[in-house]
């Protein structure tokens, strides 16, 4: 049941950004300096990789956040969705902010990455607490 678990939870926080991306996508290419095509669709966008990647740290985090659960003795949806929260706002998001800042990333590109280390974490988490 836990891989079960971990692999619906990846599909959750994954589809969490799907809907999060899609929604500030022009503001999150402008922040991050993406190249546009006279569509506005990013240039050279075809490469399944990102996604591939975004899909292997999903099942990542999940089944590193089950196992916290497991331990910490996290049951329920509000509860996995409190701690998912806390995850990401206070290990994940600050490691972003961290990053972008030595890196000299527009403010603008860690407050929208941010928000969603913010939030996949907290989905994953509600999920996790439902099984």
């Amino acid at each position: 049941m836990g891989i079960v678990a971990v692999l619906v939870a990846a599909l959750a926080g994954f589809a969490m950004g799907a809907v999060w991306y899609m929604a500030l996508s022009k503001p999150w290419m402008k922040a991050a300096g993406i190249p546009t095509d006279e569509h506005g669709k990013p240039q050279g966008s075809a490469s399944p990789i990102p996604f591939a990647i975004s899909a292997l740290a999903m099942i990542l985090v999940a089944g590193m956040m089950r196992h916290i659960f497991e331990m910490a003795a996290i049951v329920g949806p509000m509860e996995g969705l409190v701690s998912g929260l806390g995850i990401g706002a206070f290990f994940i998001t600050p490691w972003v902010a961290m990053n972008y800042g030595y890196a000299n990333r527009p403010k603008a590109l860690t407050l929208l990455d941010g928000g969603y280390s913010i939030l996949g974490p907290g989905v994953i988490g509600l999920v996790l607490g439902l099984f």
